[in-house]
């Protein structure tokens, strides 16, 4: 059996409650001239939702391997309309994961806390229609991630796992930095892989939850080369090295881009 260290999961590789010492000041600077501009126009807003929904969809589906390009996924979500050549679940993942961001605006109107419920309520809306057997449960069986030297924990010890991930999330989400609880948060999922399919979607899912939660835009990590790259190789180290510093500083990067997003629009 995998013997998976939970210790060094919640305490090396996420120093509790002290951070990672990544400095978020810039971060927070745009946040506060953003909110200075509260509340901001309906239109604007409408227009930068309608627009994130569709780039994040697409991002967050190509990492993964969907063919669909920006246009295509455009296409998919807000006309209905197949795209010949493109198999059936890439258009199934494209609509699927509009409609789990729908679901995760629901939940910050409504201020819902993020919990084991919520978290399976995601996963299944990613998974619909695709893997039914699976969508919305923890997997019943050991895997592996292509291109990494880190092995899941064992299947039997997910359910423990991720008891130990909300726990930390209770503990940790008035301590640390919005930015930094989101990041560690991703870290903390991925590493335990607890689905058979769809964790890294769910997981940029449950990342930009709990910053649009804190009042930030969602932060889209890109597919193109150097940006997806970037992605794999500092989870890669966190997983392995336990160092989710250089991690956290993507996150960071991301949602400055998006905060400068909403500021450009505003004029600013």
């Amino acid at each position: 059996m995998y013997n998976f260290n939970m210790e060094w999961l919640y305490t090396k590789g996420c120093e509790s409650q002290k951070g990672s010492g990544i400095v978020f000041e810039h971060v927070d600077q745009l946040k506060r001239e953003l909110d200075a501009k509260r509340p901001l126009p309906s239109g604007m807003v409408k227009n930068l939702r309608e627009v994130i929904r569709i780039e994040w969809t697409y991002n967050s589906n190509a990492i993964e391997g969907n063919t669909l390009s920006l246009l295509e996924t455009k296409m998919v979500v807000e006309e209905g309309l197949t795209i010949g050549g493109k198999r059936l679940a890439e258009h199934l993942e494209a609509v699927n994961h509009a409609e789990a961001i729908d679901f995760v605006e629901q939940l910050v109107s409504e201020q819902e806390v993020l919990t084991a419920r919520v978290l399976k309520q995601i996963h299944y809306l990613v998974l619909k229609n695709i893997d039914d057997e699976n969508a919305g449960r923890y997997r019943g069986y050991d895997v592996e991630i292509s291109g990494s030297a880190h092995r899941p924990i064992h299947h039997v010890k997910v359910q423990e796992a991720m008891d130990e991930l909300f726990a930390w999330y209770e503990q940790e989400r008035s301590v640390l930095h919005p930015v930094e609880l989101a990041s560690r948060f991703h870290f903390q999922f991925v590493y335990i892989h607890p689905f058979a399919d769809g964790n890294g979607r769910t997981a940029r899912l449950l990342m930009n939850l709990i910053l649009m939660q804190n009042g930030y835009p969602p932060a889209i990590i890109k597919v193109q080369p150097e940006q997806r790259l970037r992605y794999y190789e500092t989870l890669e180290t966190a997983r392995v090295q336990g160092d989710v510093g250089s991690f956290v500083e993507l996150v960071r990067d991301s949602v400055e881009e998006s905060l400068y997003r909403y500021l450009k629009a505003l004029g600013v």
